[in-house]
């Protein structure tokens, strides 16, 4: 870590910190904790000195990863506090090169050239504030709301990440870390809603598709987490995310994908897990099944196959129509699930499967499922079901 006649080296010896602790474990947990320890000390020297911005970002990275790795406990109070003073200074310095660019961008001497140089400055800042998000992340994840009185000396610097006169990342970056926050400390989070709340409605509409994917997953977790803190803003949430559900470009265009796959599954724990969405259940429902299925996120898929199982196999009315009238849309949604392979995992899969052979069993109902289907959506159901027998 010290090595500075040569970055590669610092960068490999960053990286390899996770993995140390990790063969470790062969030799115990005390063994273990005398290694982080020792480690500890070094990687926050290391963050403190570094020349670098890239090697900087892997120190995070690692110490990320070694929190993540170690679980609750692994930081003392003095420890933590050093973290924090750390991703303090850390922030400082982004909003401090920030200015500085823009100063250098109003100099009489600015020109291509210039912005050139800023270009890649910002793009190591981005980088950075990734990096600080995924310590966040580590330490929420490890400590849930334990860790919100520590936060609380952290929650302005994330706030003015959201200030609309903040470049595209910042919003990104600082949505994720409140996305976080909600996700892990649950209805804890709601003292810190006049921070976010707001911006997260406001963004879910943003023009660029990271700010949109951050925001939509926002909302989800907190349909999810927040037991019913945030019900009214979720039903608010609504029209807007079927806007970018429903936007022409929504799914034909690669780089909206991933944005308008996470308003689906918003809308699916909005549904799912709050009273207000299941008071309009039989208006969403019917929108929520034309705008399935999802293909790329497999973490969001997960909560969107599921519950489309749960309706099915509770006979929903509302998913299934009237006399089944909906059933060959459903079973045509399955088999788009089942051919690309985006089930979430395989417990999911075969439930879909066992719905598929259910309705095959069902003289009255699988010549209009059947006739329905695409020539290759029937192949894909009959190599899942010859494969599930």
């Amino acid at each position: 870590l010290k090595f500075y006649f040569h970055e590669t080296v610092r960068c490999a010896a960053a990286e390899s910190l996770p993995c140390l602790l990790e063969c470790a474990t062969v030799k115990g947990t005390s063994y273990m904790a005398e290694m982080w320890n020792y480690i500890l000390p070094e990687l926050m020297t290391a963050i403190d000195n570094e020349p670098e911005y890239e090697i900087t970002s892997q120190l995070l990275e690692s110490l990320a990863k070694c929190v993540s790795f170690l679980g609750d406990g692994c930081l003392t109070e003095v420890q933590m506090n050093n973290v924090v003073q750390m991703l303090k200074k850390q922030m400082e310095h982004h909003f401090k090169r920030g200015d500085d660019r823009q100063e250098k961008r109003n100099d009489e001497d600015y020109d291509d050239v210039v912005e050139e140089s800023l270009q890649e400055e910002n793009e190591e800042d981005i980088l950075m504030l990734s990096k600080i998000s995924d310590i966040i992340h580590a330490l929420f994840s490890t400590y849930h709301d334990k860790f919100l009185p520590y936060f609380d000396i952290l929650v302005n610097h994330f706030y003015r990440l959201l200030n609309s006169a903040r470049p595209w990342a910042d919003h990104q970056w600082g949505l994720c870390v409140f996305d976080d926050v909600i996700e892990f400390s649950g209805p804890s989070s709601v003292k810190y809603q006049d921070y976010f709340l707001e911006p997260m409605l406001q963004y879910i509409i943003d023009k660029t598709p990271e700010v949109r994917q951050a925001a939509a997953y926002g909302i989800g977790v907190m349909a999810q987490f927040g037991k019913g803190q945030y019900d009214d803003s979720c039903i608010k949430a609504l029209p807007l995310l079927s806007q970018v559900i429903t936007q022409p470009e929504s799914k034909a265009n690669p780089e909206n994908v991933a944005a308008t796959e996470n308003a689906i599954s918003a809308v699916t724990k909005i549904l799912k897990f709050t009273t207000a969405g299941q008071l309009y259940s039989s208006e969403l429902i019917p929108a929520w099944l034309s705008w399935l299925p999802i293909t790329e996120d497999e973490e969001e898929a997960v909560h969107v196959n599921s519950y489309l199982c749960d309706l099915i196999e509770m006979n929903n009315m509302v998913l299934l129509g009237h006399s089944n009238c909906n059933l060959p849309k459903v079973i045509s949604v399955i088999s788009d699930i089942i051919g690309s392979k985006s089930a979430g995992n395989k417990g999911i899969m075969r439930r879909l499967i066992n719905i598929v052979q259910q309705a095959h069993n069902n003289s009255e109902i699988w010549p209009a499922c059947h006739a329905y289907l695409s020539d290759p959506q029937k192949q894909a159901l009959t190599i899942a079901m010859d494969g599930a027998r």
